[in-house]
């Protein structure tokens, strides 16, 4: 018998599930008996098969997407009727274990705003996936200045009130994650990270290597010209400078002149390295004037409440 376990907080569970019907009711159990008095919410997102009927047999509120509308949009749905102070997101495929929940919280009262479970060592689905996600954290630990252990783990403990601020940043795909890390970042906020070992999830996965990857490759540099533009324009800038450098080099010694091509690309340098310091001016000025209380009305103006089912 496992010990069941009370939260210090007013504490609500969001799983986002399309097509879970194979685990969703053993992991909502599971959840229901370590937390029995503890809000779950699994937000179907356009399930055909039986995932919402397993879910809210097992104990769970559902919410439906009468059609698929995206792992992002789930989890922003979730976090619109979440009642909790502090919202844990976990995956609803069996991935995440929920006795890891207590350990995540507790980081999170030592005065941080988002814990993430970094997955560790044989936690990854395959070696390409793996790759990509060192790569996607290599990357936007430079974007941010910060070390990011895991950007893509869908496990993490937020308060509610600081993640609602950003809704309306988030993708209706899969790279709620890596959007949601950066912005807490950009804000100031304090994220953590905790050790996890997340185990080979049950059926199949909805995410597509080559398309879902490159769409986190973009998202990470969206994100990151919202975080500091210049880290991205000005090496762009610099490299443009040097080959601009190099061509007139090379005319000189060997034509003696100074070429049309080395003039654009040091007009472009200058351009690029201009059109970065005008974004990061721009971008330290939005995020001075945007406040919650506007952030949060313009998260109500574009998303609707999906249908509830009890």
């Amino acid at each position: 018998m496992n010990k069941q376990i009370i939260s210090p907080y007013n504490l609500s569970i969001v799983l986002p599930a399309k097509n879970e019907a194979l685990v969703i009711g053993q992991t909502v159990a599971r959840i229901r008996e370590l937390f029995p008095a503890t809000e779950i919410i699994v937000v179907n997102d356009g399930s055909n098969d039986d995932t919402a009927a397993l879910a809210v047999a097992a104990g769970a509120r559902v919410f439906t997407h009468p059609e698929s509308r995206g792992n992002g949009a789930a989890i922003k749905t979730g976090a619109r009727v979440a009642q909790g102070e502090i919202i844990v997101f976990m995956d609803a495929d069996g991935q995440h274990d929920p006795a890891d929940i207590p350990r995540l919280l507790e980081k999170l009262a030592s005065g941080y705003d988002m814990v993430v479970g970094a997955r560790q060592s044989g936690s990854q689905a395959s070696f390409g996936r793996g790759l990509a996600n060192y790569l996607y954290n290599r990357l936007a630990s430079y974007m941010t200045g910060k070390k990011i252990e895991d950007l893509t783990s869908g496990f993490r403990a937020v308060r509610a009130d600081k993640f609602r601020e950003f809704l309306y940043l988030l993708p209706n795909g899969f790279s709620y994650p890596s959007t949601s890390t950066m912005a807490f970042f950009r804000s100031g906020y304090l994220v953590a990270y905790e050790p996890i070992h997340a185990a080979r999830r049950m059926g199949t996965s909805h995410i597509k290597i080559m398309r879902d990857g490159a769409r986190f490759l973009l998202i990470i540099f969206k994100i990151g010209t919202l975080f500091s533009p210049l880290k991205i324009f000005a090496p762009i800038a610099l490299f443009t400078f040097l080959s601009a450098t190099a061509w007139y080099g090379y005319t000189f010694f060997v034509e003696g002149r100074f070429t049309n091509m080395s003039a654009l690309l040091y007009t472009g340098s200058v351009m690029v390295f201009l059109i970065g310091l005008v974004s990061e001016q721009i971008t330290a000025l939005m995020y001075k004037d945007m406040g919650t209380t506007n952030v949060a009305g313009m998260a109500g103006e574009h998303e609707k409440t999906p249908d509830h089912h009890p």
